[in-house]
């Protein structure tokens, strides 16, 4: 088999596991919709983090290696890697966002409801996972954009997690400095007894 039919079979494989992977996730939202009358924010951002993956596989085909190519129209597990990572990313992405730990007029904006008598239960969390929502459209469509970059740039997110672990490494070596100096200016020396 030549190049440019490896190629062809490669790009085949990718719609076809693109067109499954909408058809899935579309009868997921519709279960969902129909069942408990929402829509699950969740399953749009995997969807999103997904097709991004499949995107950016095929920006690449034309320059992967032959042996690349080779394993890639042999195997459909090593054509689904990519594309399920991009998912996993962008549902990462999606948690920084709740957190905060990354919020700015880019990114979106939540609705996010508050546990009924100030005290978190598992009323709140069914809540958490049913009814927080994009804040407005702008913001759905900034996390749908952000999920999708997610799967297509394999490289955004864990550069997101290095940033901010490298920052709190850095705050708690600080913080631990400090406290260890303001320990030592504590100490009291007293006069022993001869």
């Amino acid at each position: 088999m030549d190049r440019i039919t490896k190629l062809y079979t490669l790009t085949k494989r990718l719609i076809i596991m693109t067109a499954a992977s909408l058809v899935v996730f579309s009868a997921l939202f519709a279960v969902s919709f129909f069942f408990s009358d929402r829509f699950m924010v969740t399953w749009a951002v995997f969807l999103c983090g997904i097709i991004g993956g499949f995107v950016s596989i095929q920006q690449r085909i034309k320059t992967v290696t032959d042996d690349e190519l080779i394993l890639l129209t042999k195997s459909w597990f090593q054509i689904l890697l990519v594309p399920v990572f991009g998912g996993v990313f962008s549902l990462v992405l999606y948690s920084l966002f709740l957190s905060g730990i990354i919020s700015g007029h880019l990114f979106p904006a939540f609705y996010i409801p508050e546990p009924a008598n100030k005290i978190p239960d598992a009323t709140f969390i069914i809540d958490f996972f049913t009814k927080t929502y994009p804040a407005t459209g702008q913001d759905f469509s900034k996390l749908l954009f952000w999920s999708f970059v997610a799967g297509f740039s394999e490289r955004f997110v864990p550069q997101i997690i290095t940033s901010v672990s490298d920052k709190v490494t850095t705050e708690t070596d600080n913080n631990e400095s400090e406290q260890h100096e303001s320990q030592r200016g504590k100490r009291k020396v007293t006069p022993t007894s001869q």
